[in-house]
């Protein structure tokens, strides 16, 4: 088995991006292989992601969320 031709592909993936795939994976059904090749990752990759996850290493940040500011905008107007 030889080096495939071309150029290697690395990617940096965001927290947010890792636990979407990761709670993807968890829907029940749901392969694990499936996810990688909808998301275009190496299933191993996933995998190492839902460890880490299970493990507390991998968070998402905590954003807020789009309509909670528009909300306390209008309590202030209030």
């Amino acid at each position: 088995m030889g080096r495939t031709k071309g150029p290697r592909k690395i990617s940096r993936y965001t927290a947010e991006f890792k636990v979407k795939a990761v709670k993807l994976s968890e829907i029940s059904g749901v392969q694990v292989q499936d996810v990688a090749d909808a998301l275009d990752i190496h299933p191993f990759m996933l995998s190492r992601w839902r460890k880490e996850y299970r493990e507390g290493q991998l968070r998402a940040r905590a954003g807020v969320m789009p309509g909670l500011r528009q909300v306390r905008e209008v309590k202030e107007l209030s």
